[in-house]
């Protein structure tokens, strides 16, 4: 790091604490209206696969030894060099893994433990840099309790990874209420995470991240919505990945529903769009940002990579189409870069305090 980079990036450091952005100056050109980068960004949609989880994953048959997909090649240099480049002072760390590989319970109790506290580790060393974001297993709802209260009490966790679905049942199935129940006495936060819904039929050359896994985090919106989970649970906080799927782009239908298919009412449809939480990780800008912004509001969107399942590259250009986004004036740009997740992270927020 040369001594410039290294001196904006202290400075940064004690504004980032304050919720405050530093503006540097331009290099190449203005940003919309002027507005240049912002350093201080917390991404919450950001996965790691400590050294550790990777050998575990490895010896569990999930990741092939001798061909490590890209998202399992995480190492700390280049996540920092990441997070540097695009003026990223904090990452919530997690790691999805599909509940179906916890379906034995020596398996769910033994892997469980080996991600959360390899991401606590991480974040320990780093606190500053790094929260992080428990996984549950979700197929054992009494071992999944014990496993909240380890991570939240014991570990730290900033919040709790739920996957959007879990052996084909959606978040609002009768067989989460125990959880929820639990998220909500603790005030937690739920960052949800897809997968590809089962028996999918595949489209050739068609990538299921491009459309499965946002229709998976759309199902799961539905289900809570449908249950009525987020009305009984009123202090859990449920941050829908990858710009809410389709959610806040076929809203309009989701309001029929209550209107002519015995579904909920329109009022509540629209409750619990500003109910959710969204990450820009679809990417949101250029796109879906009007959308977002007119179904939920710029105060309930966050910043997120997605990284390192996008290269750092994509991570770039995805930042740096947010900072040109003319749909966000600039309070709602720092909103989003920071401010929220400042809002709802309160241990990651203490954390950075007190290094200001």
């Amino acid at each position: 790091m040369s001594d410039i980079t290294r001196r904006r990036a202290l400075h940064a450091s004690g504004l980032a604490a304050l919720g405050l952005s530093w503006t540097a100056p331009a290099a190449h050109g203005g940003a919309h209206r002027g507005r240049r980068p912002a350093v201080g960004r917390i991404d919450t949609h950001h996965h790691a696969v400590p050294p550790k989880m990777r050998a575990w994953a490895v010896e569990q048959g999930l990741i092939p030894a001798d061909d490590v997909p890209r998202w399992a090649r995480w190492t700390l240099p280049s996540t920092l060099a990441t997070m540097d480049a695009n003026g990223i002072a904090a990452g919530v760390a997690s790691a999805p893994v599909p509940a179906e590989v916890f379906r034995d319970r020596g398996v769910a109790a033994s892997g469980v433990r080996v991600c959360n506290e390899s991401l606590a580790e991480l974040a320990r060393d780093r606190p500053t840099r790094f929260g992080f974001f428990a996984n549950v297993a979700m197929l054992h709802p009494d071992l999944a309790l014990e496993q909240i209260a380890y991570a939240l009490d014991e570990l730290g966790a900033d919040g709790v990874l739920l996957n959007t679905s879990a052996a084909g049942r959606y978040l609002g199935d009768r067989m989460f209420e125990p959880l929820f129940a639990e998220l909500d006495r603790r005030r937690a936060v739920v960052f949800t995470h897809p997968f590809a819904p089962r028996g999918i039929v595949e489209v050739p050359a068609v990538g299921d991240w491009l459309a499965d896994f946002l229709l998976d985090t759309t199902r799961t919106a539905l289900s809570l919505i449908a249950a009525g989970t987020l009305e009984r649970y009123r202090h859990v906080s449920v941050i829908l990945s990858h710009g809410g799927g389709f959610l806040p782009y076929m809203a309009g239908r989701a309001e029929r529903w209550g209107r002519e298919d015995g579904g909920p009412s329109p009022a509540r449809v629209r409750s619990a769009l500003r109910r959710f939480h969204y990450d820009t990780a679809l990417p949101m800008s250029p796109y879906a940002t009007p959308s977002l912004l007119g179904a939920a509001g710029a105060e309930r969107v966050l910043y997120g990579t997605d990284w390192p399942a996008n290269s750092a590259r994509e991570v770039a250009l995805n930042t740096t189409a947010l900072d040109r986004d003319p749909a966000l004036d600039d309070r709602a740009y720092r909103a989003v870069n920071r401010g929220n997740a400042l809002r709802l992270l309160p241990r990651l927020s203490e954390r950075l305090a007190r290094t200001a």
